[in-house]
């Protein structure tokens, strides 16, 4: 695993890894529960980046005791990784997350349609005031490029994932990222916005009388403001 760490980073690319904070995970493989330090010393000797860590097969601990085990663990070994807390949002974790994690899931699973995509926007923009730099909200990764929404959908679904300072996880095949969807996900613009170091979470300012339309805003660094007109 050290090896191809190395030749993922030899690619300029982060490696990240999943496990579960239950004893196993969502496909039924070993979790981590009770395994916290001998599995986080593993990662960082391995060179893992960012761990995803999901909430299957929890043996009905509460969240706040499970997800601290393995952010302790973790900052033990000494390795800066990204620690991914992945409860769904049962127990609001933007409430008590930020001294655990570096981002937190707002949601459930995203799937790649639009109707999908935009209500977890919509959840995740519940918690807007709680994400700061160092933690995040997280409505799940982008599925820009797998084929279930159109062009125009998927340049909506970067931009507001990016105005609302989500992790921009890119969740298709990055072996076979076609030339439209290379445009939507190098947009050094929208980019640009998602990585703003003031770190405030644009959210949902204004909505039409219909609730067709939207306004999402958010400041920027300098005294400048990032907006999408829905």
């Amino acid at each position: 695993m050290a090896g191809l760490a190395k030749y993922i980073h030899s690619k300029g690319l982060k490696f990240g890894l999943y496990s579960d904070a239950g004893s196993k995970t969502c496909a039924g493989r070993p979790g981590s529960l009770d395994y916290e330090v001998n599995d986080a010393n593993t990662y960082a000797s391995w060179g893992v980046d960012y761990l995803k860590y999901d909430n299957c097969n929890n043996e009905g601990i509460d969240p706040k005791i499970r997800y601290p085990k393995m952010r302790d663990a973790l900052n033990k070994t000494g390795r800066s990784i990204f620690f991914s807390l992945c409860e769904w949002g049962v127990e609001n974790p933007a409430t008590w997350a930020p001294t655990v994690g570096n981002s937190w899931r707002t949601t459930g699973d995203i799937s790649d349609i639009w109707s999908s995509m935009i209500s977890r926007m919509d959840q995740n923009n519940v918690w807007w005031k709680y994400a700061a730099p160092g933690g995040w909200n997280d409505p799940d990764m982008l599925e820009i490029g797998n084929g279930g929404m159109t062009q125009t959908e998927y340049t909506t679904h970067f931009s507001l994932w990016a105005i609302a300072k989500a992790p921009l996880l890119i969740g298709c095949d990055v072996r076979n990222i076609d030339k439209d969807t290379m445009e939507i996900l190098s947009n050094t613009e929208v980019i640009a916005v998602n990585q703003d170091k003031l770190g405030v979470q644009g959210h949902n300012v204004w909505n039409s009388t219909s609730g067709n339309e939207q306004v999402y805003a958010g400041p920027l660094e300098g005294g400048a403001f990032a907006a999408i007109l829905l």
